[in-house]
């Protein structure tokens, strides 16, 4: 029954890298879409996202029904129950892309954002990226060192983040309302995936140490 059991566990690492992969391609996607106004790019991440919810489903139905029949106790429990809550964050995550992408879609042929913005949600879009593609390797490979990684990455949207808002709330700001709407939701959404990523990176960091940090609210 252990060995049946730790083969259940190594099966819900998989799935969680199995999403997490998807999540870096929904991004990767979104990012382009809504940076270089591809249409077509954009209604692929928006097709495509119902994959990731069934595969978020499919976890969490294997999650609970581990829980039911191998009633895990003291880490192995921790496990399971980490699962489902990153399963959750996952799947936000792949909506924040999906909306990123419906952004581009609703914009088209126009870009989203003013050109004085443009640089910024580039550079916004390559970290939430980077921030993915490093979330897929932790869960991969449980390397805490890649946690610290995302959470500087973090940082560093935040950053950009706050500057979009001071941007679009300054004197010089020329932007019609529809920009400054554009430009506030699409700051928020790379935002909110950057902070999913490392909600899910804490949980990781616990699991690996011990050692609890207080949630980022998303």
């Amino acid at each position: 029954m252990r060995e049946v059991f730790q083969q259940e566990l190594a099966e819900v690492q998989d799935r969680l890298v199995e999403i997490a992969e998807l999540v870096v391609r929904s991004i990767r996607s979104a990012t382009q879409a809504f940076n270089e106004s591809d249409v077509s790019l954009a209604e692929e991440v928006i097709a495509n996202d119902h994959r990731i919810d069934e595969l978020t489903v499919v976890l969490d139905e294997l999650s609970i029904q581990i829980l039911a029949r191998q009633q895990p106790v003291a880490r192995d429990l921790r496990i399971v129950v980490s699962a489902l809550r990153i399963s959750a964050s996952l799947e936000r995550m792949g909506d924040m892309a999906e909306h990123i992408a419906q952004l581009a879609r609703y914009r088209f042929p126009d870009k989203v954002v003013p050109k004085s913005l443009r640089s910024t949600f580039a550079e916004m879009g390559r970290l939430d990226v980077q921030i993915a593609e490093k979330l897929a390797e932790l869960l991969r490979t449980q390397d805490i060192r890649l946690a610290d990684e995302i959470r500087n990455d973090d940082d560093d949207i935040d950053e950009l983040h706050a500057s979009v808002f001071d941007k679009v709330l300054g004197e010089t700001w020329k932007g019609q309302a529809v920009d400054t709407v554009d430009a506030t939701l699409a700051s928020r959404y790379h935002e909110r995936f950057a902070d999913h990523a490392v909600s899910i990176a804490k949980k990781v960091q616990y699991l690996a140490t011990g050692d609890w940090a207080p949630e980022v609210a998303v």
